[in-house]
C-alpha cells in the first residue's frame, strides 16, 4: 500500500477507528491459525480480545508493566480524552474511554508503519488473553 495517513493530524477517534480495524484482523488471523472455524466459536473466543472489556483489562495490564512507550501513551490518551457522541453499548463510559484509547494506539502504530512494533504488542496480547491474566481485570473466560 503507498498510500500514507498523516497520522500525526488525526484525532483520537479517527486513531481508533483506523486502530479497531487494524487490531481485529491481527485478532481474526490468530483465531482462524489456532483452527477455530464455527462462526458461534470465533465470535465468542474474538471477546476475549475485541470488546471494550477486553481492551480495558489489556490496559490494565500494560499500564501495570509499562509496556507502551512514552509516544504510545500520547496516543492512548489522545484517544481516550476524544470527545466521542457515540454512547457507550454494553458498558460503562470510562471502560467504553479507555477502549477507544487502546484502539487509537493500534491506529497510531498502524498508521506509522510501525508493524515490528504493532506484532510484538499483538503477541504480548495473545499471551495476556490466553494465559488466563485479563479475566482478573475484568473480562471472563
Amino acid at each position: 500500500m503507498n498510500e500514507k495517513i498523516n497520522y500525526e493530524q488525526l484525532n483520537g477517534l479517527d486513531l481508533a477507528y483506523y486502530g479497531d480495524a487494524v487490531y481485529e484482523v491481527y485478532i481474526r488471523r490468530h483465531l482462524l491459525a489456532k483452527g477455530i472455524t464455527k462462526p458461534a466459536k470465533l465470535q465468542r473466543e474474538s471477546k476475549k480480545y475485541v470488546s471494550a472489556k477486553a481492551h480495558a483489562a489489556l490496559y490494565a495490564l500494560i499500564e501495570a508493566e509499562g509496556i507502551y512507550t512514552e509516544t504510545e501513551q500520547k496516543y492512548f490518551k489522545r484517544g481516550r480524552n476524544a470527545n466521542s457522541h457515540t454512547k457507550a453499548k454494553n458498558t460503562d463510559v470510562v471502560t467504553y474511554r479507555i477502549s477507544t484509547g487502546f484502539e487509537a494506539v493500534f491506529g497510531y502504530l498502524g498508521a506509522s508503519d510501525q508493524t515490528e512494533r504493532l506484532e510484538k504488542l499483538i503477541s504480548w496480547i495473545y499471551q495476556q488473553v490466553e494465559s488466563g491474566r485479563t479475566v482478573n481485570h475484568g473480562t471472563t473466560k
